[in-house]
């Protein structure tokens, strides 16, 4: 099969899991009452899903990966290449989900990284979409880790669009909002009863459920948090304690330097800016008959919900564990 027609094929499947995904979400919910068009669904669809994805795409294949490749011989390290496809993307999957264990547990525990990782956390209503975003240096870092090795070994070009098929895939499944439990396969890999916990505001899984595909690495390094209950449903027992930016420019320069969005509304030029999307959506919603109060409350993020740091909902609640600042 050709390269094109496989980057056709891998999207169709893509695209076809999306909407399998977000039935299952409707018919089997782990949250009830979440909308699909929750609060920032539309600042993770189009900016990080679309065009930071599209961006970053050419950032790490052209200006990073490629220079590599073309100004040092890697002709001795290319040991991959004579292996058949299905062991190059095995190879490349479990080896590249360790790394992510240990560079996500690392990120938990250093306040640097914990800057470019917090926007992931950020958000209170967790769904299939929830886990495209994150900042925009933790992709560059990541994918570039990701994908160097497989060019630069020599892989097989089918390699990197079935494992970022597979990798979106499972992005999707383990925060997708679905009530599913996976049994024993729970200790090999991972699910969203283990990883929904993880975006749980409790202080015994800041450190705990770091993997992706592979709920190994938790079991094998003790991180592993897996109380038989589902956190609690208020607002202050997801994402972060403190608040947080909604808009996609301010998540990013709110990881350099910290304020008070709100604060910053009573700058004119700022207002006028900030009423752009809710503008776009009220045009959007009077052509598409939609609520407007709705998506107000859920995407302008103009009063976004205060969140203690002391939440206790329920006798298993216990107090937020300080992120580091």
């Amino acid at each position: 099969m050709s390269q094109e027609k496989l980057l056709m094929l891998t999207s169709a499947i893509l695209l076809l899991w999306a909407v399998v995904i977000i039935a299952w979400e409707r018919i089997a919910p782990y949250r009830k009452g979440l909308s699909l068009f929750r609060e920032g669904f539309w600042v993770d669809l189009v900016w990080y899903t679309i065009i930071q994805s599209f961006v970053l795409k050419i950032v790490i294949f052209d200006f990073i990966i490629a220079p590599l490749q073309q100004h040092i011989d890697w002709s001795d390290w290319q040991f991959v290449s004579k292996w058949p496809i299905w062991v190059q993307v095995v190879f490349f999957l479990v080896t590249h989900d360790l790394y992510i264990y240990l560079f996500h547990r690392f990120q938990h525990s250093n306040k640097i990284f914990w800057r470019i990782h917090e926007a992931h956390h950020s958000g209170k209503e967790v769904d299939f979409l929830a886990g495209s975003r994150s900042h925009a240096l933790e992709i560059i870092i990541n994918q570039t880790i990701e994908f160097a090795p497989i060019i630069l070994l020599g892989a097989s070009p089918e390699v990197i669009p079935i494992k970022a098929l597979i990798d979106s895939m499972y992005g999707m499944f383990i925060h997708a909002n679905i009530n599913v439990r996976m049994g024993r396969l729970k200790y090999f890999f991972n699910s969203p009863e283990l990883h929904l916990w993880h975006h749980a505001n409790y202080k015994e899984v800041f450190h705990a459920n770091f993997a992706t595909k592979f709920s190994i690495w938790d079991h094998l390094f003790g991180t592993v948090y897996d109380p038989g209950h589902k956190p609690g449903d208020k607002p202050e027992n997801w994402g972060l304690y403190y608040d947080y930016p909604k808009d996609y420019f301010l998540q990013h320069a709110f990881s350099v330097k910290r304020f008070d969005e709100q604060q910053l509304l009573r700058y004119p030029w700022f207002k006028k800016y900030y009423g752009l999307r809710p503008a776009l959506m009220h045009r959007l919603d009077k052509l598409l008959g939609l609520s407007a109060k709705r998506h107000a409350r859920q995407d302008t993020g103009l009063q976004p919900e205060t969140v203690t740091e002391a939440a206790t909902e329920t006798s298993h609640t216990q107090t937020p564990t300080p992120c580091p600042e």
